[in-house]
């Protein structure tokens, strides 16, 4: 897929073992396991000195990033191992519009110290285009929508 704004996502790569895929191992200072509930529209948080690389191990989400007064939505589903690399100073948040948990591995580069507000919520300016997130996750989820929600 390539980069988005200074973000890079990329599929991963994996070597078959048998009936087994072994996927690339990222590289990083910690690893975090991040379960998103159903139906949740985070707010939006902004890293000052971390990298974030993000893996959807279980369900699917909808990365938005705010760049330019525009939202950008990338859709992540565990059926197509991507890792969305977000660097320092983008404002991104997460949206799950399915009725089951996501679960993301962020798997976090530190380039220093943690900032205080690093993990403060900020209150998104203008609304999510949810029609849009659905429509972007439809397009990478052909296979089954039968988990998402409607849109209110």
């Amino acid at each position: 897929m390539g980069l988005i704004n200074n973000i890079e996502v990329r599929p991963l790569e994996s070597v078959k073992g048998g009936t087994v895929d072994f996927y690339t191992p990222q590289s990083s200072d910690e690893t975090m396991l991040v379960q998103i509930p159903p139906a949740t529209m985070e707010d939006l948080f902004v890293h000052r000195f971390q990298t974030d690389q993000l893996l959807v191990v279980r369900g699917s989400v909808v990365l938005v990033v705010l760049r330019n007064r525009q939202y950008e939505y990338i859709p992540l589903i565990d059926t197509q191992p991507t890792v969305v690399k977000i660097p320092p100073g983008i404002l991104h948040s997460a949206i799950n519009l399915n009725s089951e948990t996501c679960v993301v591995v962020n798997a976090v580069l530190r380039h220093g110290t943690p900032h205080e507000r690093d993990y403060q919520p900020i209150k998104p300016p203008f609304p999510y285009d949810l029609e849009l997130a659905k429509a972007k996750l439809r397009e990478v989820n052909c296979s089954d929508n039968s988990q998402l929600l409607p849109v209110s």
